[in-house]
Order: structure tokens, then sequence, then C-alpha cells
């Protein structure tokens, strides 16, 4: 199914001068965006694209340097907070001239935002077309324009980074493979088992490398998941679950061989950059937002009758559509992706 898009298309003979993206929601939603828009900026450097996003998830699109502006717009999630901090940025945005808005968000406030600037030309991300996300998005650029969007899924390291610092002080030993753990599901039917996490570092490590270590990024609310996912790794388990702001987390990420991640913001960081990625969808659609690209691969529900289902409670209270994978068989997976195992 196509993804339907709303759009004015630019007219001009050269590509627009100024572009204004917006994406106002959560952290993991704004990464699947940053490939799409590394694409445009890498065949378009001399475009001007500034982002108008929310405080909390703009500090890994200001790190990376694609954008000249990014706008972060204070009020959390309330919707009423953010459209005033919008609406008292208008002055800044009315200066910045934009021929094109891309509205990667959407909904209410992005829509004032793009009327009350008059561009040229727009573009509205489709929310409900069946397809992937990032699929969308790069539809969404593309419909600006005659341009055609080659994401680039390789970004800037920085060298001021507290990364390396980050690992070394919490026990990273020199040569160690890192692999990602990250029970992060946000609801109870998203989280896969923490005993299965145990066992599948513990195989790993029999099966693939004994020399690997397991990083916890987790945030604070999950510090019972990781003292638990901790004690059954020993000293393998590196653990710095509320120590890592978002960019230090984007870094770490991309220094493993694999993120094993349940749908979150994490598993968004690890395929945008090319880190080989499972995930471990349960009521989450798969058609909406799971990982992209060879490197990448899904377990999902949607081939069992009640799944995808989106309820935070699995209804049969068993959470069926993720016990099933057992350790082993994502390990086999894992083999794949890695490189050393033909799967499964």
């Amino acid at each position: 199914m196509a993804a339907t898009i709303y759009a004015k298309t630019w007219n001009g003979a050269e590509a627009p001068r100024r572009i204004l993206v917006i994406r106002l929601q959560a952290l993991g939603d704004t990464v699947i965006t940053l490939p799409y828009i590394q694409g445009l900026k890498t065949q378009f450097p001399h475009v001007s694209i500034d982002l108008l996003t929310r405080s909390e998830v703009s500090s890994i699109p200001a790190r990376l340097g694609m954008f000249d502006r990014v706008i972060a717009l204070r009020g959390g999630r309330s919707a009423k907070a953010q459209f005033i901090f919008a609406l008292s940025n208008m002055p800044l945005l009315w200066a910045r001239r934009y021929d094109a808005v891309i509205d990667l968000q959407n909904n209410r406030i992005s829509g004032i935002v793009r009327k009350l600037l008059l561009p040229t030309s727009w573009s509205e991300f489709d929310k409900y077309s069946p397809i992937p996300a990032g699929e969308r998005t790069k539809l969404t650029i593309e419909a600006i324009w005659n341009w055609k969007i080659h994401p680039s899924f390789s970004f800037a390291n920085n060298n001021d980074s507290r990364a390396d610092e980050l690992l070394e002080q919490h026990g990273h030993r020199p040569g160690y493979e890192l692999v990602v753990l990250n029970p992060a599901g946000y609801c109870p039917s998203r989280n896969w088992p923490l005993s299965n996490y145990i066992a599948f570092a513990n195989l790993w490590r029999e099966a693939i490398n004994p020399l690997t270590q397991f990083v916890l990024l987790l945030l604070p609310v999950h510090r019972k998941k990781a003292k638990e996912i901790a004690k059954g790794i020993g000293d393998m388990c590196i653990d710095l679950t509320g120590k890592a702001n978002q960019v230090e987390a984007f870094e770490i990420v991309a220094k493993a061989s694999l993120v094993l991640s349940e749908d979150s913001g994490l598993m968004h960081m690890a395929w945008v950059q090319r880190v080989p990625t499972i995930a471990l969808f349960s009521s989450s659609r798969k058609d909406w937002s799971s990982p992209q690209g060879e490197w990448s691969y899904c377990l999902d529900s949607s081939d069992m009758e009640c799944g995808p289902c989106n309820l935070e409670v699995c209804k049969y209270g068993d959470n069926r559509c993720l016990t099933r994978y057992s350790p082993k068989l994502v390990l086999g997976h894992a083999q794949r992706l890695r490189g050393t195992g033909v799967g499964v």
C-alpha cells in the first residue's frame, strides 16, 4: 500500500534554499528521521535545514551537524505548553524565511506553525499507512521537489564525547566486544523475560565470543531490571543505567556489535547507525516502526491471531507473542546478523 502524502510542491528550477523540518514526538520517532534528512543534506549541501523539535529529544540532532539550527520547544508532552512555546518562537521562525516546511509530525501544533509561516512549499507526514515510518519520512521529503533521497546511515564521531570514558569507568576491558541489551519496552506486554536476556548473554559468550561484555543503557525507571540482569551476568555486565545521556548512549550504541532490544528509542539509535539490531516486538506494529535494513531483524506478533494488539497488558497474561522466542532462537538470528553463523 502506498503512503498518502499531502503536499504543495516546490516549482523552482533549483532546490528550495531554506527548509524547516518539524518533528515533535518521542526520541525514537525523531531518530528515525535522521538518516533521511542527512541523505538530503549530503545530496544538497547548499540547502539550509532547520529542525523544530521538543527540547527533550533535541540533543542528538543538535550534535550531528546536519541542521543549521535546532529550535527546541519546552513543555514536555503537554500539547498546551508545546503550543505556547511554539507561538513564542514564531518571530524567530518568520525571520528565517523558509521556502519549504516538511511536517514530519502532522498534528495540530505542527499544522498551525506551518500555516503561520506561509511557505511556498510544504508536505505532511502520512501517519496511518501500513508502511515503515522511515519510508513515509522519505516520501514526505521527496514530495517537496523532484529529488530522490538516499538515506545516509553514517554519522560523524565527536572527539569530545564521554562515551569511551564512561565505558572505561564502568569496567570495559580493552579488546572486549560490546553487546547492548535493552529491556526497555514501555509496558508489560512489550517485555521479554529478564531471565531470557541473562540466558542469551551466557549463550553468546559460550557460542560466539567469550570476550564479550554486555551494556545496559536503561533509564532510571528501569533500575530494578538492570540490577537483576547485572546480577545474572556478573562482571561481564557494564551497567550504565541512568549514567549516559542521549548523545552518549547514541555513541556507545555505535560501538556495539549487536543490540538486542524491545521497541524503544535505543532500538532506533542502533539501526540508524547500521548496528546489527534484533528487535523484540509484541503488541507493537512491525509495519509502522520496525527497524529497517539488512542489518536488522524483527521478531514480532504479526503471524498470530491476537497480534499486533497494541495492548499494554497481554489479554492472556503470558506475553505469548514474546515468550515463544527462546534465547537460543534469538542467538541464531544474532549469529546471522553478525556473520558468524547460518541463522535459524
